[in-house]
């Protein structure tokens, strides 16, 4: 299967299942109101995993409630939650560096220069770490016009 074969199923999942696909996205990525499909955001910084957060630490910004794996977790991200979100609003970084928005998987992300990004799946993931800094660099310059 090529990639192209690849994204193609991807896109018709997020599609097919109603998640955001398009031009006009929300500020953060979440499945019915809950960032990162409820993963820890601070836990890829401070663990270098993906890793789930729990009901009882909770916190809200952007419009979502963020989950964490520890209280000290959550006051980090409390504390400074630009530091912890992920860029594009847990959009997948390759479709932002497209010009259009999809899902994320909690699995497929990578720590740039500090940031986190997230992707839609393990091989996008791959396929963008290839060039990172210029679908970076496209994403920033597209993802103003797709979070309005």
């Amino acid at each position: 299967m090529t990639a192209r074969h690849v994204l193609f199923a991807a896109v018709w999942l997020a599609m097919a299942l109603g998640w955001p696909l398009g031009a006009s996205a929300q500020a953060i990525f979440s499945d019915g109101g809950l960032a990162l499909r409820g993963y820890d955001p601070v836990a890829y910084f401070v663990d270098g995993r993906a890793r789930p957060g729990e009901p009882e630490w909770t916190a809200e910004w952007d419009g979502a409630e963020w989950r964490f794996s520890s209280a000290d977790n959550r006051d980090a991200f409390v504390a400074a939650p630009e530091d912890y979100a992920p860029q594009y609003g847990g959009f997948c970084a390759w479709a932002v560096s497209q010009g259009y928005t999809a899902p994320t998987n909690p699995h497929a992300w990578a720590i740039v220069d500090g940031r986190l990004y997230l992707n839609v799946t393990r091989r996008v993931q791959r396929r963008w770490e290839r060039d990172a800094q210029a679908h970076i660099a496209r994403a920033d310059a597209n993802w103003p016009d797709l979070r309005d």
